[in-house]
């Protein structure tokens, strides 16, 4: 648990660094919905503030009156537990609140939430610290949300606006040459899986518990977008055998014919970034892509994607907060080509595979399930992960706009089968050794 200097550290710190990312937007940015998965910034913004209020000040702070009473209900996301809210594809029709009012909430509340941090009792610091930590890794969560959901807002506009200029992301071509990817052995065994109960992890990561693995290898890089580029070359968007029959179904419905931010203009395929419409970087980890579109890719490899065990066996013995790989801290805010970010970790056991944290999220072939032992909470922090255990795929490891203090070996992401607004990538994995 985080002492008190320690929380209100963490608390100053991440309520800076959502600010940080909404100050290139004009006002106008703030409220644009550009499909039902993105929330507007503004949104966001009073989401994250809503959280403490709800979860915290109305319940520690003594004689806490609410910012504004329409509050709750605008900015509630899912929670059935504190009633009625907008419904998720309408929060781009409000004009109002103003983003100056909901930055007005923002600094009520952290106002009161830094006194409650100081001043409530040794009695219920205890819980009071652990629900502002669960919020303050929500918000995070949420961080990275904004960044890309301000992408497809800025790609979904035809003046392909620049978000932030990025030196670091400025570079690459289609002619750039990624390092050979070679393969790392695991052997099978008993293997244990999940968070210790020491630390903070979301209630999903844990019970700790054993699994079994047979032998199999992980490639020691993620796909990339020039081998992915082989794949779509090859007919991987033409040919029905290598597709799930769902995604089939959704790649002709939706017209996919290319990872999402792909274009092919002038000759050549182009990408859009957060710094603008740029060539494509053979070089660079493939993202965007569904877990339909990894499946595929796998298939067409004549490999598969690994199993979440598996990924979390490979990653153990590297940091619980990562030092290697490209977060959102880094400023990139695109995946940068392998070893061209901070320094690959090592390890005495033997060769790791790289980029296993940042840069992409990396889908795995496990459906998002409870672990053995696994009880929900009650109350409100029940609605948090556990409710959504049903048509989830796992990801895992990070990507370029997850804060670095954000994830952890056990840390299990998930999203239905389809979707490919995130910096979704893949890592292909095969059978024994």
């Amino acid at each position: 648990m985080l002492n008190r200097a320690e929380l209100a550290s963490f608390y100053r710190s991440v309520r800076e660094t959502t600010q940080a990312l909404c100050e290139p937007l004009l006002p106008e940015d703030h409220v644009v919905q550009s499909m039902p998965d993105v929330s507007p910034p503004k949104w966001h913004l009073g989401h994250t503030t809503w959280f403490f209020e709800q979860l915290l000040l109305r319940r520690f702070a003594r004689g806490y009156t609410p910012y504004h009473s329409w509050f709750g209900y605008i900015f509630n996301s899912y929670y059935e537990s504190f009633g009625e809210r907008v419904a998720r594809d309408h929060r781009g029709s409000l004009s109002r609140p103003s983003v100056q009012e909901v930055n007005d909430y923002r600094s009520y509340v952290d106002e009161r939430m830094m006194d409650l941090i100081e001043t409530i009792g040794e009695p219920d610091y205890r819980e009071a610290a652990q629900l502002a930590e669960l919020g303050l890794h929500h918000e995070q969560q949420h961080e990275e949300l904004l960044v890309t959901d301000i992408k497809h807002i800025f790609a979904t506009n035809p003046l392909r606006p620049v978000y932030r200029p990025c030196q670091a992301a400025a570079g690459g071509t289609q002619s750039g040459r990624a390092a050979a990817a070679s393969w790392i052995a695991y052997e099978g065994g008993i293997t244990e899986l999940g968070a210790e109960t020491d630390g903070f992890a979301y209630d999903n990561e844990r019970p700790r518990h054993k699994a079994l693995l047979r032998e199999f290898r992980l490639r020691d890089r993620p796909a990339t977008c020039g081998e992915y580029l082989e794949f779509l070359e090859d007919g991987g968007y033409r040919n029905s055998l290598l597709w799930l029959s769902d995604g089939w179904e959704k790649a002709c419905a939706e017209g996919w014919r290319a990872p999402l931010y792909w274009t092919k203009e002038n000759g050549g395929w182009e990408v859009m970034t957060l710094s603008g419409l740029r060539p494509l970087d053979r070089a660079e980890p493939v993202a965007h892509v569904s877990f339909y579109e990894a499946a595929a890719f796998a298939r067409w490899a004549g490999k598969r994607l690994p199993t979440e065990a598996e990924w979390e066996h490979a990653a153990r013995g590297m940091e619980t907060a990562p030092a290697g790989g490209n977060f959102l801290e880094d400023g990139r805010l695109h995946p940068a080509r392998y070893g061209q970010g901070r320094a690959t970790q090592a390890s005495e056991a033997g060769p790791k595979p790289g980029q296993m944290f940042g840069d992409v999220w990396e889908w795995t072939g496990s459906a998002y399930l409870a672990y053995p032992g696994y009880r929900q909470d009650e109350g409100p922090l029940g609605e948090y992960n556990g409710k959504f255990m049903s048509n989830q795929m796992v990801l895992r490891g990070g990507s370029c706009a997850t804060p670095r203090s954000h994830i952890r070996p056990s840390y299990r992401n998930f999203f239905p089968c389809d979707k490919r607004w995130q910096f979704t990538g893949i890592r292909l994995a095969d059978d024994g050794a």
